[in-house]
């Protein structure tokens, strides 16, 4: 499994902030249904709204995933990462 991260901007209206925290047992159960997982999520303060930390097992998973959270009024940027210590095993195959 691949871990991604996407930063989201909530683009739908909300009535108030319980409306925003219920919906993630709903993404929770579509990226499921495209064979991603759910991992983590954040709040941020600042350009974005949120952090989703997320596994799939390759890139048209994350990309669903992504259309996922979409569906459900979140505007997210994904990318694929790495921990900082895989890092170097990288860069010295390089």
């Amino acid at each position: 499994m691949h871990t991604y991260a996407s930063l989201v901007d909530v683009s739908k209206d909300v009535q108030n902030p319980q409306e925003l925290t219920s919906v993630w047992g709903d993404i929770r159960s579509d990226l499921e249904d495209r064979d991603a997982t759910l991992k983590d999520t954040y709040a941020i303060l600042g350009e974005y709204d949120f952090l989703v930390i997320l596994s799939a097992p390759d890139r048209d998973a994350a990309y669903q995933a992504a259309l996922a959270l979409d569906r459900h009024g979140l505007d997210s940027q994904t990318m694929e990462i790495i921990p900082t210590d895989e890092l170097a095993h990288v860069v010295d195959d390089a």
